[in-house]
């Protein structure tokens, strides 16, 4: 697995990775398609974590900006 682009976010990032691998192989792939309520809690504590460290390096308003004139948005938030 990968760090976070944020060092301060890595743990919660291999935490995360670890959930949704383990939910893919042992639940997905055997059909079972329930979103694991684990998993998304722990993404959305990793997500709020790299959120804060793109905000804090002047980064997060210019992936916002990228976002509104990709021609690609479908209207996802991040």
């Amino acid at each position: 697995m990968s760090a976070s682009l944020a060092p301060e976010c890595s743990e919660r990032k291999e935490q995360y990775d670890t959930c949704f691998i383990n939910w893919y192989s042992e639940k997905y792939l055997r059909g079972s398609t329930k979103p694991s309520q684990d998993c998304e809690a722990m993404f959305r504590e990793y997500k709020t974590c790299l959120n804060k460290a793109l905000k804090e390096k002047g980064i997060y308003g210019m992936i916002e900006e990228a976002r509104k004139t990709s021609p690609n948005n479908d209207g996802a938030k991040a």
